[in-house]
């Protein structure tokens, strides 16, 4: 009876332990009907590569962005009241026209049809530069422009990273060369309100309307897409243990030089003063 009860208990034990290694296998093995994540859904073939539905949107988006911006350059090398604004548009004109032919190019290359006028919404920024003169035409030019491509400079960086077409590669680096461009020549005219800008900005696929907040003003605020992704928590001193030497505090102020008291930071609690030191 002794005999059979340990055999039993044997077999079962190597059945369970038969048991628990097979089960990860059987568990994360793809078998048809769980749903399995398609990462190729929407993409076509091409000869530069698998073409997906962002690529696509990217090269048509791309392209509106030349058809308005072509022409609001075009008018602030006429209207603007300042050199510096007046340059600023000189710089969407060369940018965009280089672009532009870059990705009409890239549209007959992938048989992407191209839209051939402004969307609404950009064409609502083009009526309200036409109604600007002056310096609020200046500040009215700066903002829009600022605000539109910061919001789109995330998303090239998205595609770019993404994409596995080497024809919207190319394009995404183009893309990224002139927005980058556009954003330093427009605050360059020391016109942009970088906290109207800051409220208005939310990371999304492409950009929108400007928020109420003046100069942009009298459109909804953009819509959100994009994931955000917070910094990590500022590191902290571990204290030490007595007997053990404390961690180096930073040097204090050179005698030669010394802060204002005014505008001195207060010492860390973690950091002993000199005196104590003593």
């Amino acid at each position: 009876m002794r005999s059979f009860t340990g055999t039993g208990l044997v077999v079962t034990a190597l059945a369970a332990t038969v048991a628990a290694l097979l089960f990860p296998v059987w568990s994360y093995r793809d078998r048809t009907g769980t749903g399995a994540v398609d990462l190729t859904a929407g993409s076509v073939a091409t000869p530069f590569g698998p073409l997906s539905a962002l690529d696509r949107d990217f090269v048509d988006r791309v392209r509106l962005a030349g058809l308005w911006e072509l022409p609001a350059g075009q008018q602030a090398e006429q209207r603007g009241t300042t050199a510096a604004v007046r340059r600023a548009g000189e710089h969407l004109v060369e940018g965009h026209t280089a672009l532009d032919q870059h990705v009409r190019e890239v549209g007959a290359r992938l048989g992407i049809d191209l839209p051939s006028r402004p969307n609404a919404q950009q064409q609502s920024w083009l009526a309200r530069l036409d109604a600007a003169r002056g310096e609020a035409y200046d500040r009215e030019f700066t903002n829009i422009l600022r605000l539109a491509h910061g919001t789109v400079f995330t998303v090239v960086a998205q595609v770019r990273a993404t994409t596995r077409n080497s024809a919207v590669r190319a394009l995404a680096d183009d893309a990224n060369a002139t927005v980058l461009d556009h954003i330093k020549i427009l605050e360059a005219t020391g016109l942009v309100d970088f906290d109207a800008i800051a409220a208005d900005t939310r990371p999304q696929a492409f950009p929108t309307a400007p928020s109420t907040r003046s100069p942009i003003r009298h459109d909804p605020r953009p819509g959100s897409d994009s994931p955000t992704f917070p910094l990590p928590p500022a590191a902290t001193r571990p204290p030490h243990s007595p007997g053990t030497s404390p961690a180096t505090p930073p040097s204090p102020a050179s005698p030669q030089s010394p802060t204002p008291p005014d505008s001195a930071s207060p010492p860390s609690p973690s950091s002993p003063s000199e005196t104590e030191k003593k």
